[in-house]
């Protein structure tokens, strides 16, 4: 197998698409999300079926060839860094300017363009939820970019990440930080399951009657 290829899968990838992991001086498996600690590394495809099934059936052994000893939670462990690496660059795009936060001032933001992304907390009402999917669709409707939009986090995750309370729906900004919360953002719901192209293409091609009524 070459350098990228999944050692679950046996299949080649870009490094977006793979988590890489090493074994530490104790022999136990280490993710290394960032790509930068040194020594051999191995590659998974990024989902938490794909890592939990590799530290099943004991693949990091055979992919380095010796006896080492992934996490008892290795999944679990991979979701909590990808979620803090998620949160902290929500963080940094408030400090740059480059979020909004409430109901109002993200649909301005969905309807003005402006917004790269959109977060829903895990309590986000049904109905706010429709109101804002109403907004990303009229967008389409009148050929506006595609805003894919995220439930990933409870309000209280948010509110910790973004320095208020009560932050149930928020929208990145368009620029080089919205970029980064982007990656991020599509790199955990990916791994948690989800499928973020399969949300735009539902924005893309949604309800086009409520996306007519939401503009009268």
């Amino acid at each position: 197998m070459n350098e990228r290829t999944c050692i679950v899968t046996r299949r080649a990838g870009e490094p977006d698409g793979l988590l890489r992991f090493v074994v530490a001086p104790d022999m136990s498996v280490v993710p290394d999300l960032k790509r930068q600690l040194p020594g051999r590394g191995c590659w998974v495809s990024a989902e938490r079926i794909h890592v939990e099934e590799a530290a099943r059936k004991n693949l990091f052994s055979r992919a380095f060839k010796a006896k080492v000893t992934p996490p008892e939670d290795l999944g679990g462990m991979v979701d909590m860094l990808m979620a803090r690496a998620a949160l902290g660059s929500l963080g940094l795009a408030r400090k740059a300017g480059q979020l909004v936060m409430g109901a109002a001032k993200v649909d301005s933001a969905i309807r003005s363009g402006k917004a790269a992304l959109v977060l829903h907390a895990l309590e986000a009402s049904p109905d706010g939820v429709r109101k804002l999917d109403q907004a990303r669709r009229a967008v389409v409707w009148q050929e506006g970019p595609s805003i894919p939009a995220y439930k990933l986090f409870s309000e209280a995750e948010l509110g910790l990440a973004l320095g208020g309370t009560n932050v149930i729906h928020a929208a990145v900004l368009a620029g080089d930080t919205g970029k980064a919360v982007l990656k991020r953002m599509v790199a955990l719901d990916r791994y948690r399951g989800g499928s973020p192209e399969d949300r735009m293409m539902l924005a893309a091609t949604g309800d086009h009657d409520d996306a007519a009524e939401d503009m009268e």
